[in-house]
């Protein structure tokens, strides 16, 4: 029994270990498996994120692809062109001449290859390549443009976010101060020590600040949802951000924003493209004034049967010649000469564009400058107005408590400092998403920078 006992004991105690391992393995979530996982973004991070996944972005590349395509395909228009024919014709009867002898076989069988170079046309393949060159500039401009359009929304996205979470935090902490001063209240009213009234006062500022703390919950969910949205990426995931919202002094000079604007910004550069493309178009429409020189190769091969080997009726089975042509329209009722006309006009057009492009510019860069100025006093002033309404808060609470301060002065000690974090909170928000408008109206991407 001793022996069967020794035996038996290590096996039970190894069934037992590989048990409890597996129920380990069993009962723990594996980490594939984790659902709900919050992720968290940092400002470059979600601006990298966005960038992959928009629509508007890969729309954009898009149109850069199409712009190359055009371009190339612009180009071939200068190179030879080679086409052939094969034709089988069958006439009801063979054709022989006064002798006898076949003129034109019943089957006839013929086959033509045909090389077409243009020589001159106006000057118009060399213009429309031009204008298809200056086309690929302008579509990567505009992709430019989306990107920078894309990084405005992101870095305002992520701001907003972070506001929300702050103000929650904000309407959380009036919920706890003014919890915890009902509950003191209640006490004294209990002992005698102040009338019902009181009481209800405290007790319906925590109503009042619950239905705040709900409302700025719901805000979060709805910031998070844009968040989501611009980043292409389910609406009702979980996200957290990166806490950046921070304040420096704003040093940039205005007349260097608006120098640099006017030197960076690609709405310019695009309007300056199009200048170009509408003088081309002038150019374009001047080809009409000139004659077009082409010239084509021919090569030719009959039969009377499939296999072109010429036949009866067939003095040559082989030949070729080359053709050379010049045409030239001598009179279209002035035609050219109104084309001409509306093309000067559509450049005057593209010249008073451009000059609404840089007035919008400067007024864009302007404003979004005095936005920053306006933010950043903001923040100067309410920082130590926080400061202020903290301490104030407190003093009001222990004088409460002391039965030297009345319930209303604690709740306006409250509501004070609820408003004042809010405000110090919206001109961080502020600072930070002029700052990012200043950055997209000046035309340099900064990424992880707000």
């Amino acid at each position: 029994m001793r022996h069967y006992h020794t035996f038996t004991e290590p096996v039970s105690s190894v069934w037992m270990a590989l048990s409890f391992l597996v129920f380990s393995l069993v009962s723990s979530p594996w980490p594939c498996q984790a659902e709900g996982a919050t992720q968290i973004f940092t400002l470059k991070s979600s601006v990298e994120y966005a960038l992959k996944h928009s629509t508007q972005i890969l729309s954009s590349k898009e149109e850069v692809l199409a712009a190359e395509a055009n371009k190339k395909k612009e180009f071939s228009e200068f190179l030879p062109k080679l086409s052939a024919n094969y034709a089988y014709t069958r006439q009801d009867e063979e054709k022989k001449g006064f002798t006898g002898a076949v003129t034109s076989p019943e089957n006839l069988y013929g086959f033509t290859a045909t090389v077409d170079q243009p020589v001159f046309s106006g000057f118009s393949r060399l213009t429309q390549y031009e204008i298809s060159s200056l086309g690929l500039d302008v579509a990567r401009l505009l992709e430019r443009q989306a990107r920078q359009d894309l990084i405005l929304k992101v870095k305002k996205a992520y701001f907003e976010l972070l506001q929300m979470e702050k103000l929650e935090k904000v309407a959380q902490q009036a919920v706890t101060q003014l919890t915890a001063h009902a509950e003191v209240a209640r006490n004294f009213y209990e002992v005698g020590m102040i009338p019902r009234n009181d009481l209800l006062k405290a007790e319906v500022e925590l109503a009042n600040a619950k239905q705040g703390l709900v409302v700025a919950k719901n805000n979060v969910l709805v910031a998070v949802s844009r968040f989501n949205m611009l980043l292409r990426r389910p609406i009702d995931d979980p996200v957290a951000v990166e806490d950046v919202m921070t304040y420096g002094p704003f040093t940039q000079a205005y007349e260097g924003c608006v120098e640099t604007a006017l030197k960076q910004r690609d709405e310019i550069q695009v309007a300056d493209q199009e200048l170009k493309i509408a003088e081309k178009d002038v150019r374009l429409t001047r080809q009409d004034y000139y004659p077009s020189i082409d010239l084509q190769a021919n090569y030719y091969k009959k039969g009377d049967n499939a296999g072109l080997d010429g036949g009866d009726g067939i003095s040559n089975r082989d030949e070729w010649d080359v053709v050379a042509t010049a045409s030239w329209t001598l009179w279209d009722w002035r035609k050219t000469h109104y084309n001409v006309r509306e093309k000067f006009s559509r450049l005057a057009q593209a010249r008073h564009k451009r000059a609404e492009i840089i007035d919008s510019i400067q007024q864009e860069v302007k404003e979004a400058y005095l936005r920053v100025k306006e933010s950043e006093k903001n923040i100067l002033t309410v920082q130590k107005a926080v400061e202020q309404a903290q301490e104030n808060f407190r003093i009001s609470e222990e004088r409460y408590k002391e039965q030297v301060a009345t319930s209303t002065e604690v709740i306006d000690a409250q509501t004070l400092l609820t408003k004042t974090q809010t405000n110090y909170f919206n001109a961080l928000s502020a600072f930070n998403v002029s700052k990012a408008r200043l950055n997209r109206a000046i035309g340099i991407e900064f990424v992880a920078k707000p």
